[in-house]
């Protein structure tokens, strides 16, 4: 099995440490840093064997037929991961393709 990412998402990653930084969620850049690679890390290494659901119709804007894993990194924040399963060459291959948390996306789940 493998996991991979799209640019997009790769992009908001890069951008999630300062932008966590500068609305206070944590109180230093380091701090953040850290958060978002284990976050990111997490996502690459247990994906595959995480419980996923069919996403709702509303994300469909990211892809079709997708699921969604839930990724809880705190009590209050809970990260949903976005993606789609092919299989190429007998491989799974499981493509991010969105991500957000439960205080943006909460009402579409």
């Amino acid at each position: 099995m493998k996991v991979l990412v799209l640019p997009e998402v790769r992009q908001y990653f890069s951008e999630l440490s300062p932008l966590l930084y500068e609305k206070g969620y944590f109180g230093f850049l380091e701090a953040a840093e850290k958060y978002v690679g284990e976050l990111f890390e997490d996502i690459k290494t247990t994906l595959p064997t995480r419980q996923k659901r069919h996403a709702p119709f509303y994300f469909e804007r990211y892809g079709k037929d997708m699921y969604y894993s839930v990724f809880r990194k705190s009590r209050h924040t809970q990260w949903y991961v976005f993606f789609s399963i092919y299989e190429n060459n007998g491989e799974l291959i499981y493509l991010v393709r969105y991500i957000s948390n439960n205080h943006i996306i909460a009402q579409f789940l």
